[in-house]
């Protein structure tokens, strides 16, 4: 057995310090050490979305990521984005146009849909489609998600003006 190795890192603004297995990746350090089971695994190839979190800014899906690489980071997830409320208005959208069924997606595409506006805040539905179509959901065939994420983007824009 490979002796455990320390990691230091910010995750939803709480500093954490552990000693972790060189391979535990850190989708499962999220859910089995921290209890922020917000994160979902499902393929376990990075090809699903429903891992996915916030590394230092950018979204990469935890699943890929050992915990080790994360040494240094900041690292925030579904329950950190919703409990500083910024994500509250696109909660509020999935829940209004059912976006969210089975619910298992809905965390992984959150954190995307909260990127696309970040980086593009009025998005038109080609555009929401694409940065979506790496997260897969089985229940909603999109077009809910399609619509929660352009009508918080409206909404927002409104806000702004």
């Amino acid at each position: 057995m490979i002796a455990p190795i320390p990691v230091s890192l910010l995750v939803n603004g709480e500093p954490i310090e552990a000693l972790v297995a060189p391979r535990l990746n850190l989708a499962d350090f999220l859910r089995e050490t921290l209890k922020l089971t917000g994160t979902h695994v499902g393929c376990e190839h990075g090809v699903c979305g429903a891992c996915t979190v916030r590394v230092d800014g950018e979204i990469v899906r935890s699943c890929l990521l050992l915990a080790v690489q994360a040494q240094g980071s900041s690292v925030e997830t579904i329950e950190g984005l919703s409990d500083s409320g910024e994500i509250a208005d696109l909660q509020a959208a999935f829940r209004a146009r059912n976006a969210l069924q089975c619910g298992y997606c809905t965390p992984g595409m959150l954190i995307t849909a909260q990127d696309l506006l970040r980086q593009s805040p009025t998005p038109d539905r080609a555009a929401i489609r694409e940065h979506l179509s790496g997260n897969y959901c089985r229940c909603t065939g999109y077009q809910a998600i399609v619509d929660a994420v352009e009508a918080t983007a409206k909404a927002r824009a409104e806000q702004a003006a």
